[in-house]
């Protein structure tokens, strides 16, 4: 998977900020290099698998909430996921 084509993605199709969006898809790239979606999905992880499961989150969440809704049904469903969430309370000013 193209990190920078995710970040694209993320940006025009969730108004996603630039940093949220480079972290999102760093956390994507991490998940497929782990190669656990793989193992239990059968299939790549790809920008486009990324982008449609997001959209199935509630409207109302940014997309690093989207990608961690995404990943909490994951790890109920699979386990091991939790690992690639993105922590939306870390203080980014230091």
């Amino acid at each position: 998977m193209d990190r920078q084509e995710l970040e694209r993605a993320l940006r025009e199709t969730f108004d996603a900020d630039e940093a949220t969006a480079r972290v999102v898809a760093r956390q994507a790239r991490d998940l497929a290099d782990a190669g656990q979606f793989d193992a239990d999905f059968d299939g790549e992880l790809t920008v486009d698998e990324v982008v449609r499961n997001l959209r199935d989150a509630p409207g109302d969440h940014t997309v690093a909430e989207r990608w961690n809704w995404w990943l909490g049904a994951l790890d109920l469903s699979h386990g091991g996921y939790a690992r690639f969430s993105v922590r939306t309370d870390a203080d980014t000013r230091s």
